[in-house]
């Protein structure tokens, strides 16, 4: 049986995402991603298509990198304005049945005990439905105005954020017991006492005293995702996450990535095949080849490669304006994400990557797998990339929202179904059963969060001192 192909949604609650400058094109739909029938429809149209769930990308500052000012960003709308996308996953969830929902939010400038409580209030709303991609975030203007004076460097971010998931791994996984809800009317105890526990967490980052102010959620842990391959990255994701995104261009690349993490992976004790990678792939398509490529050259026509340099900017922390366009980039340490400068610097040598060949190769896929064609053309480019690079899945961008995804499902799932690709039916009620099978609602045995599920058994695993 052939292995099958894992979709998700890829989205920002913001105009331009990964297509920047796309809002241009006149059937271009983003402007309505403040309103809720927006995320609705996108919701219900993707369950129409048996996507495994929705990625939500999100940003926490204004993209001003670029030229030292936000000028260039708020013209071309390169991910600003933003929305809080944890917001609309109740009313999406309310209009679908198995959708799952993979929300960005960020270790730095969060609290875990709030974050946990956040995630398992959406986890219970939907009836397990929730994942978190997590994220160490990279924008000083996010940092400027979350508390920070500066940016905090990028290996300490990872440091954070491993204290973070062991803090709420103890608040999910360990400090309220299976049973611990009873329920008895007649004796009036809803919980028992003795099964309920603090987590006495006292680290480097954060102390954590008290148990967990919520009961457990059908998944107690949502799917874990992360999406950063630096090198300290790959380590965390290796870690801790079940999904990890791959934003590259050549799938022959990406196979580097998922080998090296899946070896990182075993060699921390976990079942390399259990890590689920998604691929970023745009995919325009119509009724035959003509019409996807007609298709195609109209929403390259809207593209903004300003716009895409100061997106690039941002995410590097490295003001490519100040650099000769036409000089071939080099790596240097920035606090921006590290691994998309090595994709252009280290990973792909096959190109001469200049600033402005950049700006102008990230084109409608932002970086991504760009599928073009019709429903049989389509196809066999997904297929090929996905077999080639090894991975589990892909997280579909939508550069014309609604159309986009509306397309996707009339025209290429119908082809990819015809070969057994692609599911025909959901698994089990939960978004961890849609990665590992009906019944697997709770993180695997060899995963990290495992480990805290019997801490009222060994009262010292407790503690953790700096």
């Amino acid at each position: 049986m052939q292995k099958l192909i894992r979709l998700n949604g890829f989205k920002q609650s913001t105009v331009s995402h990964a297509a920047v400058g796309a809002w241009r094109h006149p059937d271009n739909q983003s402007h309505r991603y403040r309103e809720l029938d927006y995320w609705i429809e996108t919701a219900r149209t993707l369950e129409e298509g048996l996507f495994d769930g929705l990625f939500v990308a999100d940003v926490l500052g204004v993209l001003d990198t670029h030229g030292g000012s936000m000028a260039g960003t708020l013209k071309q709308g390169v991910q600003t304005p933003s929305t809080d996308p944890l917001l609309v996953v109740s009313a999406m969830a309310a209009a679908t049945r198995h959708l799952g929902f993979a929300i960005t939010v960020s270790t730095t400038y969060e609290q875990p005990y709030a974050l946990a409580r956040k995630l398992t209030t959406l986890d219970h709303l939907t009836g397990g439905r929730i994942g978190w991609n997590i994220v160490t975030s990279a924008l000083e203007s996010a940092a400027r105005n979350l508390g920070h004076d500066t940016q905090v460097p990028h290996d300490e971010r990872y440091a954070i954020a491993d204290e973070f998931l062991e803090v709420v791994y103890k608040l999910w996984e360990g400090s309220w017991e299976d049973d611990a809800v009873v329920m008895d009317r007649a004796a009036g105890i809803f919980a028992d006492p003795a099964k309920v526990h603090p987590i006495r967490h006292k680290g480097r980052y954060f102390s954590v005293p008290d148990a967990f102010v919520a009961e457990p959620s059908p998944q107690r842990t949502p799917v874990l995702f992360q999406a950063g391959v630096s090198g300290v990255g790959r380590e965390f994701a290796a870690r801790h996450a079940e999904g990890i995104f791959i934003a590259i261009h050549r799938p022959d690349l990406a196979r580097k990535i998922v080998d090296d993490v899946r070896a990182r992976a075993e060699r921390l004790g976990r079942d390399p095949q259990s890590l689920k990678f998604f691929a970023m792939a745009t995919v325009v398509t119509g009724a035959d080849d003509a019409a996807a490529q007609a298709t195609h050259e109209a929403y390259r026509e809207v593209i903004s490669t300003e716009g895409h340099l100061a997106r690039l900017s941002a995410i590097l922390q490295l003001d490519l304006s100040r650099l000769d366009p036409d000089a071939p980039l080099e790596y240097v340490e920035t606090q921006g994400i590290r691994s998309v400068l090595e994709i252009y610097t280290r990973l792909d040598p096959t190109r001469r990557w200049t600033p402005r060949a950049i700006g102008e190769f990230l084109g409608i896929a932002g970086g991504g797998a760009e599928i073009v064609g019709g429903p049989v053309r389509a196809a066999d480019q997904l297929e090929s990339w996905f077999d080639e690079a090894g991975i589990d899945g892909f997280n579909i961008t939508d550069p014309m929202p609604l159309r986009s995804y509306r397309d996707f499902n009339a025209f290429v799932l119908p082809e990819l179904r015809r070969r057994g690709r692609v599911r025909e039916h959901y698994d089990g009620t939960t978004y961890r059963e849609s990665f590992y099978g009906a019944g697997h609602k709770r993180a695997p045995d060899d995963h990290p969060a495992s480990a805290y599920r019997d801490l009222a058994a060994s009262p010292n695993h407790l503690w953790r001192t700096a």
